[in-house]
């Protein structure tokens, strides 16, 4: 399956490709394109939009789309529940919500500015996102 987002990701737009990737469609093709061209290029290549205003995989009132992608695909593992607290915080402007969430904000941005596209960027921020699922399976179990 095609999904598409808009280029320069950080946070959310990373977050998601890996829970995508991971719990949802270990095949998928994530496509990195302009704000004004991500539901243009989602209907062309049939790809679901996700992080962008006004779609089902978005920004819901004080939720990221990484807790919209958990609700839609019914994933209540609790580490994952603990994860997005994590993201949420990280993505929007409640760095309160988690004491991992300015930290992960610190190193998405970094990445963000040191990979040469958001392909590089998601290969690099992966592992970021795999050692903070062991984390909260850690704090959780």
């Amino acid at each position: 399956m095609k999904w598409v987002t808009r280029e320069k990701a950080r946070v959310d737009r990373i977050a998601c490709p890996w829970l995508i990737s991971r719990f949802i469609d270990r095949d998928a093709t994530f496509l990195f394109v302009p704000d004004a061209e991500v539901m243009r290029v989602a209907e062309r290549e049939k790809a679901t939009p996700y992080d962008v205003p006004g779609v089902e995989l978005g920004h819901h009132g004080d939720r990221c789309s990484f807790d919209a992608f958990l609700d839609k695909y019914r994933l209540e593992d609790p580490p994952l529940r603990a994860l997005a607290l994590i993201v949420r915080g990280a993505d929007t402007s409640a760095r309160h919500l988690a004491p991992e969430s300015p930290g992960l904000y610190a190193v998405a941005s970094g990445f963000r500015e040191t990979s040469k596209d958001d392909h590089e960027n998601m290969a690099r921020q992966f592992p970021v996102y795999d050692a903070l699922y062991a984390y909260c399976r850690s704090r959780v179990q």
